[in-house]
């Protein structure tokens, strides 16, 4: 989420380009879910202008917004560091995957049969979704992103964890707040992180990823 329509607009272009360029540069199969992250936050951050243009409401951006937001990420962040993760942490890396599945039952579960609404509220989107049990969710839903992020034996993704914790944290005080919105500057920088992580996947032989991926594990 970004402060005004035209912010998300040049902010979900300049992150789609980035997922352009990661996923250009993949060379193992495994990565590319995560290689391709980039671009489904920046589709996310164009489905959000349209939403500003909209005067917020409960239209199909609106719900298209939330679906990405919610269940959508809950499974594909801790499913593409399984997929990209060394071998010995997958068992560790099934306990965010399955919480991360099971936060995204009842989040499809609640956009399916529950109005969406977008409010405009200054330099801000909120959005309303009546979820039952929210900070059970929302504990899930952190559980399965960053802490999967944070067990995945890979020191670029660990660096990715706590950048999306420590900046999360503070992109979420400011819009409590209802000041700015910055999301969309901490999907930038993780994207840029992205890049750095799939540039030296990429570069390095496998035997040198699989001793980097054993000294942090």
């Amino acid at each position: 989420m970004c402060w005004s329509a035209t912010a998300d607009l040049v902010a979900g272009v300049g992150i789609g380009a980035v997922g352009v360029a990661c996923v250009a540069r993949v060379r193992r199969r495994g990565d590319l879910p995560l290689a391709a992250l980039p671009l489904l936050l920046g589709a996310h951050q164009i489905v959000e202008s349209v939403v500003w243009d909209s005067g917020g409401g409960r239209g199909p951006a609106t719900v298209a917004w939330a679906v990405i937001a919610l269940p959508l990420l809950a499974v594909w962040v801790p499913l593409g560091v399984v997929c990209a993760a060394p071998r010995r942490a997958l068992r560790r890396l099934m306990i965010p995957l399955a919480i991360g599945l099971a936060t995204a039952v009842p989040l499809t579960y609640a956009l399916a049969t529950r109005p969406v609404t977008a409010q405009v509220r200054g330099h801000t989107v909120g959005y309303a979704i009546g979820l039952p049990h929210a900070a059970l969710l929302v504990a899930g839903y952190l559980l399965a992103t960053i802490g999967s992020l944070l067990l995945s034996g890979e020191r670029g993704l660990l660096l990715l964890g706590v950048l999306v914790a420590v900046g999360a944290l503070i992109c979420w005080t400011v819009w409590q707040r209802e000041f700015v919105s910055t999301w969309c500057a901490l999907a930038a920088v993780c994207s840029v992180v992205l890049f750095g992580w799939v540039q030296g996947r990429s570069g390095a032989p496998p035997g040198a990823r699989q001793a980097e991926s054993a000294r942090v594990t």
